[in-house]
């Protein structure tokens, strides 16, 4: 993709912003933690949003972590992403939200550059479902940082690839680990969700169909004039 000084891009969290995967990962984990007869519920569940797979397994084992070898984690990874894969697998374009694909539409007939910045090591195999992986320019996810969100490191990944300044780009989240994680990229964000989780982004919107692609633009400009 050529530099272009005048380039912009939107960087789109994948669960919760494009599609609603939150539940499949709970039913995951559930199924998971009953098979070996620990609590969850939705509660300990909502701290898991944004994270990686293993940070998440940390928060679900809790105090039997220490119970289990390394060998023994990563098998446990493995069973629980399989579940959520064979969840997957029945997933189509119908469940991405409502205006999603509309919303992509508008952004790039303004010559906006599209990426996905999300911790899921299978943002592609959703993306593919959805039949939404061509409208994007680039794909960062947890296969290419070694750092999960708070960390900047994918959404810095992201820039790269669209080849786009962190200045001039805007993110789309819905989880606090990851509007934490744009604004240590210096990124403007847009939170998705209510105001206790992402009362720290720079706008909010209660539901991903709320978004709006002249909303949007608006904060990309004012992005660009305070640079």
């Amino acid at each position: 993709m050529p530099a272009d000084g005048r380039a912009r891009a939107i960087l789109f969290d994948l669960d919760g912003v494009i599609t609603d995967t939150a539940d499949l990962h709970y039913r995951s984990w559930q199924r998971l933690a009953d098979e070996l007869g620990l609590p969850f519920d939705r509660a300990i569940n909502e701290h898991l949003r944004g994270l990686s797979r293993p940070k998440s397994l940390r928060i679900v084992l809790a105090d039997r972590w220490e119970d289990f070898a390394e060998s023994e984690r990563a098998a446990l990874l493995e069973r629980k992403n399989r579940y959520y894969l064979d969840s997957v697998a029945a997933m189509s374009p119908a469940d991405a939200f409502g205006g999603i694909p509309e919303l992509l539409g508008d952004l790039r007939a303004a010559d906006v550059r599209l990426a996905v910045a999300s911790s899921s090591r299978n943002a592609r195999v959703v993306l593919e479902r959805l039949q939404l992986l061509a409208r994007f320019d680039a794909i960062a996810d947890g296969n290419d940082v070694e750092h999960s969100k708070p960390d900047p490191a994918v959404f810095l990944c992201a820039a790269r690839r669209v080849e786009v300044p962190p200045s001039r780009c805007l993110v789309i989240e819905d989880a606090a680990s990851g509007i934490e994680a744009a604004r240590a990229a210096r990124m403007k964000v847009v939170g998705v969700g209510p105001p206790e989780r992402v009362a720290r982004a720079d706008a909010r919107v209660e539901r991903a169909e709320d978004l709006r692609a002249d909303t949007l633009l608006r904060l990309l400009a004012k992005a660009r004039q305070a640079e």
